[in-house]
Order: C-alpha cells, then structure tokens, then sequence
C-alpha cells in the first residue's frame, strides 16, 4: 500500500491551501494541489488521513480577511459558538451544546470546553472563556469534526481546533507587512496592521516574529432609558408567562402577588450619562517570536514565546425589542481587558526507528471585567430585598398596614467586577514509528494542570441607602452591616482575606478552582491489504477537579454572617472529613453555628435537615479514570479516492458544584455536588475523492453520535439562586457534512461546505422541568453552509486581478436547552465580495462584509429573562494591503 511521503518543511511549503486551494495550472486545466495536516498527530495529506478534518489555509486566511474567533466561526459550516464578545465566547462542533455560557460565574461553575483549542502542540482550552488568539502568520486553521479523545485527550469531546503556525525558516531572510482600513455602516472605523520578519542565523537555526494591532470600532449604540425596582421578578403576579413561552417559577416565600405600591417611591435608574454611539469599541494587540534549532539532521529544538492583550469597552449583546438594530440599553459602565503570555516548547527527533517528541507549554492569563448586571432585576427575585427599605418587601408589619409595602426602592443599577487569573502547564511525549511501513504506532504520555483563581464582587450601590431592618450600617439604620469574607479554623475565601467587603458589594466569589489531567493514549495502523487498513486507538485517562474558597452574600444584616447557608464557605464543604458548620437565619454570629457530622445530626423536623445531611457526604474532589477507545476502517481502491468508517468515544471532564445539596423537595431533587464526565459515542462514515482528472475534490461524512449524561449549566431560582451544573440529559445528532472544491479552468476555482444536524434529546436525568425529551441541542442550526468562487485573470507586467464573493447561511438554533433560559437564534445569511490585484510582492484589494447589512446573529442569551443577541458587525467597506520582502 502507498503511504504520504513525509512531510519537509520548505519555505512555503506552508502555504497550501484547503478552503480555497491553490492550483497547479497548465494551457489545458488546473489541478487542486496536495494539502498537508496534523489531524494524526503526524503530517500527511488531507487526502490521505481517514479523519473528518477541514481547514483554512494561510492563503484562504488572507482572502477571506480572517483575523479573529468570530472571523474564521462564520467560514465553518460544522463550527459554531455561544457568548458574545471577544475572549467570551465557546465553540461547539456538529451541534454538541447544552447551554449559554455565563462569564460571572466562568470560574466556579464553568462547565469545560467539549472542544478542545490547540496552538500548534499545546492546549489552550480554558472554562467559560476560550481563548481568542489572533489570527497573524497563522499558517492554517485546522477542524476536526467528531471525537478525537485518544490522540487528543479529554476537551476533544466533540473535535479539536488547531491553530498551526509558521516556523522559522533557515532558507532565507523574508517578511511580510500587512495592512488594513475599512468602515462599517452606521459604525465606527477600524484599522489594523501586522508584520512578520523571519531571519535564518545560520544555516541550521532561525528565528521569527510578528507583531500586530488592531482596533476595532464600535458599531452597537447604548441607548437612553431608564429602569425601575417595580420591574422585580419579586413583584410579578402568579403564573407569569414569559416572552419565550415559559412560566416562571417562584421560590418557596417568594411570589408577591400584591398589586398596591402606592405607598413606595421607586427611584429610577437612568443611564443617560453612559448614552454613547458604537461604545462597543475593541483593540487586539500582541505578538509572537519563535526560535528553530536543527541539531543535526535527527534532531531539532524550537521554543516561542507569545503575549497578546484584548481591551474591549461595551457589550456585544442587542436588544432586539429596541426600534432599532445595533441597540441596547446599559446602566453601568462595561469593559474587559483579557491578556495572556504563553511560553511553549519541542524537542523532536529520532532515536534508532523511532521518531520522538516532547513538548511542553505555560499559559499565563489575565481576565479584568466590568459588566452591567441590571438585567439580573427581571429574573432575581431578591433583588428588592437588597435595594428596596425593608417594608417593601416584608409587609407584615408594615407602617402603612400590614400586607402594605412602604418605603423606597433604591435605583436597580447593578454590576459585576470580575477578576480571573489562570495558569496552565501541559506536558506531552509521543513516539512513532516509520509511518511508511505497513504497520505503524503512535503512542505517548500527557500531563497538564490548571489553576484557575476568580474573585467576583457582585455590587447593588442601591443597598448602602436602604432603610434596613435592625441597626443597619454602623448602627445608623441605613445599608447592610459590613459583610467579610470569614476565616474559620484557616478556612474562607482564597485570595482575600479577613476584612470587609466594598459597602455596595452584597456578593463576593472567592475561587480557586484546579484541574489536573493524565493520559496514556496510543494508536495502531495495519495495512490488511494494499487497499484496506484498520486504525484501533486507546487512552486510558484520569482527571481531578476541585473547588477552594468561599461564595459568601450580604445576609443577616444585624451581624454581616453568612457562613455556610447557601454554599458559601467551599473549604469547608469539599474537605472531605464529613462534617459541615452550618449557619441557621438569625442575628447570631457565626461562632454559634453548629458543627453536624454523622453522629451529630439536625432533628428530622429541621427544614434544612435534607441539605445538612447531604453536605455532610460531600466529596473531597471530582475525579474519575477509565479507557476511551477508537476503531476506523479505512479503504483506498485507487489513488484519488479514500472511503472509512470510524467508530470512536470521547469525554469531558467533570466538575464540583458550588451549591451542592441545595434541595428542592417539590421534585425530590438535590443539586449534585459532582457533576460527572459526560460520554459521546461516535458512528461516521467518511469518504475523500479527487474527480475529473483532480479538479473536483469532495470530502464528507455522515454520522451518529449517542451523547450519555450531558453537561448543562442550569439557573432556576426555583431551586436555588445560583448557577449550578449537572448531567441534565441524554441526546442524539445524526448529520450529514462535507466540503466541494472545484477548478473548472486554470482561473476559476468555486467551492461550497455543508452542515446538516438533527439533534435531539432522548432522556431528561433531573426531575426538574428544565430540559425536556424532544428538543434540539443548542447552536445546532438544522443547515449551516456557504459557497463561493474566485475568478483571476493576467494583466500584465507581472500583474494578477481577482474578484471573489461569497455567501454564508445558518438556519435557526436555539440558545440553551434549559427551557426557561431557552431562545431562539434567528436563521441569517451573510454575503461578502473581495476584488483586487496582486504581483510578486504587492497585493491591493477592497473588500465588502455584510453586503446586504444582513442581522448575522453569533450568540443569544435569555439567562436574565430577557432576549439578547450578538450581532456581527453591519456592511462594511474596506481596503488591505500587503508587502512581501
């Protein structure tokens, strides 16, 4: 049987493309060239490797202007994302999501990615918050579509997404400038820049960098409004029905169905300081060096090293129920800073037969947030217990009469600071053997763990002036007493210590959160015949999760104590040692709370009795082990066409729950303390054909996947007021998928790529409502696909001229399959047309995006009980230039 040849790196050897593939031309016809890719963890041609994997190309990068996550999102069919905004977003392949992801509470109820992101050989997959690295001297984007855990271990779940870099080069000295300046329909101006240098030192060690900046304008208006505490969820009468169909549920004591207010004065919030045009502004800066060190001609040493940060101002989320696109209503100033440093290394080479490679990485990142919470008013049900004068919400003694409320609701303006620093070190050693023999192994070792601190102060400004019941602030009647962050016997939060919090700061996560993975993975080749193989892989695996520090609120405001009610102090109750300290409602301190352990119990009448008992058997960590595996047939009856099918299993790992044991008897239900590794099993049948004399290549799959115990992130005040998780659902997705690339003559190439998902979920695992059997996954739009074609024709002198437009349509998902925070994210269709000219060394084109200012909704969100969408940016018009020396 004929294998690849391996692959040599040469000094644009790099540069072959895949969505849009370079040609070798001839008077007669073109020919689509050979893409090479890693999908194996070895290079070979696209064509030759029996996996699901597209890819952009460097080339196709370029063309198609692609600089960022939501860039290159749009130009894959099977790859989609929930969240909003740069560095806030998640990514989902063939349709495998449960669930928004919620940026305030990413650290300590963040599921983890079931997509894994890799930069070159590292992982750089993270909770909540995928990394959003830009998208300079980037040499292919890489896809692939289903399971990949045996190679690439336990993110991969449902694919894995590889950025692969240039290399230096010790060929020659060469470098690129690039340039770019466009503006957007009713938006703001953006400009961006980027220049790489690649420089051999001697015959047998380069380095080579680039730098880069680009800001991007704003193009979403933050409009006038205002904003009252009448619009509580505490104040909605019984069976309230939402916007999205559903009911909303009342916690046990908490429905006030009471219609009568006239004796409150609710005070507006009014954000007409904050009115700002296109305040949704952004900057990407950064940059990356990298070093190559050919030893001899066995062995070779590279390390880089990588920083970049994101400054954003805004929101990316609209408000659909405004007059107009683009609009949204924010009461309090917003803003993220996201910067990362990234130090990575490999040694590869060659020991007798063997091939072998080391690689290791540390990632340092940075996240600073400010973020309006003042929609959380329409959902949280305690809102007017903070902001509002104690009789507002508590009637029965009322000056007014009882059942009266009276007294004032302070401004609903609400906000977050979010703080999250995070580290993670990887480790990986892979041998292989002669990939040009007839039985071949790949096989290693991975290592990494993650620490992940997050301290959140959730701040009501309304509570500091509210007439509270007791002393109050400092005795003075007004505000909540100060609330601290307890120490007890050592225990408390993580990063801060004893001390009060900020007046207005009525919640505060103090989180450390850490991950640690391990794996022995191999897979074996067997050529059966000259035409047939078979692939079997195994990784055995083992994770453990853990939570530490405190998620402590403004309660009990004679004392500021809020110790271990709702899940507050996470020390105590993940150490293992069965006991629990737990603080009854009262005006007691926290010295008079009793420890309960098996043999010291509540009385069975205790309304808290269920919890209690349940916290006392919480678990020291999440952690579990076991062996995935992997089976491909693959069959090659000539050169041009490859057919396989793959049966194939991937996980998750799991997680602790912040308020496990929060017990809702109505449902029988306990919030789990630990939410466990979900499964996916995977069928696929795949085939790759070159046509017509190699100028039609079609690559695609069909395939099933059965998904056991599905991860969601779930918010029902109806069970507890805070995000938890759990393993809500088993699901199905069949789909059809592919890729058609066409060069008719030596100036036209045309293509298109398909997605085509049925998802469904076949069993609900909580007793709960909140997921239904029947419903579509979330962000997996029935048909996702686009097509485009380019056209180049000579001018002379050295001259090149080309036009490309191109199309891209999503049908309509859903944003969550909680029903109660479940949307629908509208279908769009997006049209785009570049044209310009190029030489050796020049190249000058403009371009249109959003040719027909199309709403492109990226990401939806109804968590606070109010429709958001994520729009990409309207029409807009620009030019790029580059220069190669």
């Amino acid at each position: 049987m004929s294998h690849p040849k391996r692959f040599q790196r040469t000094p644009l050897s790099a540069a072959l493309g895949v969505a849009l593939l370079p040609l070798v031309s001839s008077p007669v016809h073109a020919q689509l060239e050979e893409v090479m890719v890693t999908a194996t963890k070895q290079e070979a041609s696209l064509q030759d490797v029996p996996v699901a994997v597209s890819a952009l190309t460097e080339e196709s990068l370029n063309q198609r202007g692609v600089s960022n996550f939501s860039d290159y999102l749009i130009e894959l069919p099977n790859v989609s994302a929930g969240g909003a905004g740069p560095g806030q977003s998640t990514m989902y392949i063939r349709g495998v999501a449960s669930t928004t992801p919620n940026l305030t509470t990413s650290g300590v109820a963040g599921l983890s990615p079931n997509v894994a992101l890799y930069l070159d050989e590292q992982p750089m997959a993270q909770p909540g918050r995928n990394l959003d690295i830009y998208i300079a001297d980037i040499n292919r984007v890489e896809v692939l579509a289903g399971p990949q855990g045996t190679l690439f271990g336990a993110s991969s779940q449902a694919g894995v997404v590889r950025l692969i870099t240039n290399k230096p080069d010790t060929s020659g000295f060469y470098g690129r400038v690039q340039a770019g300046a466009s503006t957007m329909k009713d938006g703001e101006a953006n400009y961006n820049i980027n220049a790489m240098l690649n420089i051999p030192l001697s015959d047998n060690f380069a380095i080579r960098g680039v730098i880069y900046t680009d800001e991007k304008g704003g193009y979403i208006d933050n409009v006038a409004g205002t904003r009252t505490a009448r619009e509580s969820a505490r104040f909605r009468s019984g069976s309230t029905i939402r916007s999205n169909g559903t009911e909303v549920g009342f916690r046990g004591g908490f429905q006030q169905s009471v219609t009568d207010f006239s004796n409150v004065t609710f005070l507006e919030a009014d954000n007409a300081d904050l009115v700002e045009d296109d305040f949704n502004d952004t900057t990407y800066s950064g940059g990356r060096i990298a070093a190559q060190w050919d030893v001899n001609d066995n062995w070779r040493i590279s390390a880089g090293v990588m920083a970049q940060k994101i400054e954003s101002d805004g929101t990316f989320y609209t408000d659909p129920n405004l007059s107009d696109d683009y609009k949204i209503q924010r009461f309090e100033k917003e803003f993220v800073e996201d910067e990362y440093t990234n130090v990575h290394w490999t040694i590869e080479g060659r020991i007798g037969a063997l091939e072998v490679l080391y690689t290791g990485a540390f990632t340092e990142r940075e996240t600073d947030q400010r973020t309006d919470y003042s929609d959380y008013l329409f959902i949280g049900q305690y809102i007017p217990y903070y902001i509002c004068d104690y009789y507002v919400s508590y009637t029965g003694f009322s000056p007014a009469g009882a059942g009266t409320p009276s007294g004032t609701c302070q401004a609903p303006n609400l906000y977050t600071t979010n703080k999250v620093d995070s580290e993670f070190t990887s480790h990986e050693i892979r041998f292989s053997t002669d990939q040009d023999k007839r039985f071949r192994v790949t096989a290693g070792g991975f290592f990494s763990e993650m620490e992940l601190s997050e301290i959140v102060d959730f701040s009501y400004p309304g509570s500091k002036f509210v007439n509270s019941y007791g002393g109050g602030y400092n005795g003075t009647g007004l505000g909540f007493a100060e609330n601290y962050n307890y120490p007890y016997d050592g225990q408390g939060g993580y990063k801060v210590g004893a001390g009060p919090y900020p007046r207005d700061t009525v919640f505060r996560n103090d989180i450390l959160r850490t991950d640690d993975r391990m794996g022995v993975f191999g897979e074996v080749t067997f050529d059966l015949t000259d035409s047939l193989s078979i692939t079997g892989g195994l990784r055995w695996f083992e994770y453990e999760a853990d939570l530490a520090g405190s998620a402590n609120g403004s309660f009990y405001n004679m004392t500021g104590t809020d110790y271990n009610k709702f899940g507050t102090n996470i020390n105590d109750l993940y150490d293992g040692d069965q006991s629990i300290r737990w603080t009854y409602a009262g005006f007691f301190p926290y010295e008079a709370s009793p420890v309960y352990s098996p043999s010291n119990l509540p009385s069975a009448d205790d309304p808290n009795y269920q919890r209690i008992v349940n916290s006392i058997y919480a678990p020291d960590k999440a952690e579990d082990d076991g062996v995935i595996g992997k089976v491909t047939l693959s069959w090659r009856p000539n050169d041009d066409h490859l057919w396989y099918v793959t049966w194939s299993e991937g996980f998750r790992t799991g997680l602790l729950n912040r308020p496990g044991g929060a017990y809702q008897a109505a449902n029988d239900y306990t919030v789990p303390f630990e939410v466990k590794s979900d499964e996916l099993i995977n069928i696929e049948l795949g085939w790759k054909l070159d046509m017509l004399d190699n100028t039609l290549r079609f690559n695609g799959s069909v395939f099933f996947l059965d998904i056991s115990d599905l991860q969601t992130t779930i918010f029902d005040t109806s069970i507890v007021n805070l995000f938890f998780s759990d393993n809500a659902a088993n699901a199905e997705v069949t789909g059809l998928e592919g890729d058609i690339t066409w060069a008719p003559t030596g100036n036209l190439t045309m293509g298109a790529a398909f997605s085509f998902l049925d998802t469904e979920i076949t069993d609900t695992l909580t007793p709960s409502t909140d997921v239904q059997e029947g419903l579509e996954l979330a962000y997996a739009p029935e048909f996702q696909g686009n097509v485009w074609m380019r056209y180049e024709w000579t001018m002379g002198n050295g001259w090149m001229a080309h036009v490309m437009p191109s199309i891209s349509h999503s049908a309509k998902s859903y944003s969550d399959i909680i029903t109660i925070n479940r949307m629908d994210v509208p279908s769009w269709t997006m049209a785009n047309v570049t044209a310009g000219v190029s030489s050796e060394k020049w190249m000058v084109e403009a371009f249109v995006t959003n040719l027909t200012d199309e709403q492109v909704v990226t990401g939806a969100n109804y968590v606070n009980d109010r429709e958001r969408l994520a729009l990409a940016p309207p029409t807009t018009l620009g030019v790029r230039v580059s220069f190669d020396f």
